[in-house]
Parts: structure tokens; C-alpha cells; sequence
């Protein structure tokens, strides 16, 4: 699934990244224990969910490699979070859905979670 058709079906906003709206990932996960994302099976080609809102969630995105940030709940990263995200390439979208009802969404719609890419 493309970050545009993403972007499309959270109705979110792309704070930064716009040049990357091409780029396809594979899988889903979400989560606001960021341990959690870099015990993961992460690779690049996955989007993260996330409701936190610290400049932990940019570093710990580009050391597990991921393709995108959405921050749920309306979330928007400060100005700090935006140029770490940019000196990383690291596109970054807002969704005003709750995380629940974001990872609802994009399940329902074909993107499925990395925990399929390790069962299978």
C-alpha cells in the first residue's frame, strides 16, 4: 500500500514527506512503547502508528528502519521532531483517528500487521 492511499484512508495530514507519498510498505504496526517497535520485526517497508508525541519516536523510527510515522489522535510533532525527521528522510503524517480506529482502517483495507510476515 502506497503512503498516499494511507494518507487517503486516515484522512491525515502530511506534515512532512510529501516527495514520499509514492512509497509502498508492506505492513503495519503501532504502538506507544517504542521498546516494543525495536523488538519488533521491523523492516523498511513498514508504517508505524504511534499516539506519542516526543522526538523518541523519530529516533527510534530511523534506528528500526521504518518507512513513515502517523501520529493518531491528531498528534502533530514539533519543529524539533520535524527536522530530525527530515535530516532522516523520515515522512510523517497526522490522522485525526484514534489508533484503534486507524489500524481498523487500514487492516480493512489490505495492509496487515509485520506479525504476518514473520508467521509466514
Amino acid at each position: 500500500m502506497k503512503l498516499s492511499e494511507i494518507r487517503d484512508i486516515l484522512k491525515g495530514k502530511v506534515i512532512f514527506g510529501d516527495d514520499k507519498l509514492d512509497t509502498v510498505v508492506a505492513a503495519g504496526a503501532a504502538s506507544d512503547l517504542m521498546s516494543d517497535l525495536l523488538r519488533g520485526p521491523t523492516k523498511i517497508d513498514v508504517v508505524v502508528l504511534s499516539g506519542l508525541n516526543n522526538i523518541q519516536v523519530i529516533r527510534t523510527s530511523v534506528i528500526a528502519g521504518v518507512a513513515a510515522v502517523v501520529f493518531v489522535r491528531g498528534k502533530e510533532p514539533d519543529e524539533d521532531m520535524i527536522a530530525h525527521a527530515r535530516k532522516y528522510d523520515l515522512p510523517l503524517i497526522s490522522t485525526p483517528f484514534t489508533m484503534y480506529t486507524a489500524c481498523g482502517r487500514l487492516f480493512r483495507n489490505g495492509l496487515r500487521g509485520v506479525e504476518r510476515k514473520t508467521l509466514e
